[in-house]
């Protein structure tokens, strides 16, 4: 063999050992990423509770999330430029689910529909792609169609906890977000599949709704204000 071709192909593996490197660096910090994620989602588990801890829970979260943008930023400073989607795999999955979770935090926190510049401050990244390693769309949109699903089962559980008023405002709020996915044309598979179990989710939520009008539970109805004057009066007798 000629030692040309040897030099060829000895460069060919130093790139390819370059790449491995970089590849076992990126999956240990998304390990790392990972972790902390497994973390938020247990505190958020609380505002399930009989006695929900939702200002304590989202106050714990948002400093789990200081420890997510020290692991993005060693991200941006190991992916490559101009290589964000060939190691995009990597960390894809993990980044849909702090979507996720941080838009549910803004949701609770200030009941409206956390836009990607907010979502990508909280997580340390970039919304646009000129500006650096950034936030992916579709990854963005795919934690707020998984926001919806957490969400119908809170309505549940709220309605079990005795909260009569937080269905309404769940209803009205996915109603809304499934309005505004309307407007996309989604052609990507995994995302078109996810907003279809949109409408699941919809369903879900107007079947709680529904049955508290029925059971004269809805607030405002009057059925409701008889209720709760019965119960007053009750209150008042002891």
């Amino acid at each position: 063999m000629s030692d040309g071709i040897v030099k060829v192909f000895n460069s060919f593996q130093d790139y390819l050992n370059k790449e491995q490197e970089t590849r076992e660096d990126i999956r240990t910090i998304v390990r790392d990423i990972e972790k902390v994620s497994r973390n938020i989602v247990m505190v958020m588990q609380n505002i399930h509770n009989e006695i929900p801890e939702e200002n304590k829970s989202c106050a714990e979260a948002r400093n789990l999330f200081g420890e997510i943008r020290v692991y993005y930023e060693k991200l941006a400073f190991i992916v490559p430029k101009n290589e964000y989607y060939r190691f995009h795999d990597h960390w894809r999955m993990v980044t849909q689910k702090l979507c996720f979770l941080a838009s549910l935090i803004l949701y609770l926190e200030v009941g409206t529909l956390a836009t990607i510049e907010t979502v990508a401050e909280i997580l340390g990244v970039k919304s646009k792609r000129e500006e650096g390693f950034y936030l992916d769309l579709e990854d963005f949109l795919m934690g707020l169609l998984q926001m919806s699903s957490e969400l119908s089962r809170f309505a549940v559980n709220s309605v079990t906890n005795g909260n009569y008023d937080r269905p309404m405002q769940i209803a009205h709020f996915v109603n809304e977000l499934n309005a505004g996915f309307r407007l996309l044309n989604l052609k990507n598979d995994g995302l078109r599949k996810r907003f279809d179990a949109l409408k699941y989710d919809v369903k879900k939520i107007e079947e709680v709704v529904y049955d508290l009008s029925i059971r004269g539970l809805k607030p405002g109805s009057c059925a409701s204000q008889e209720s709760l004057a019965a119960k007053n009066a009750v209150q008042e007798a002891k």
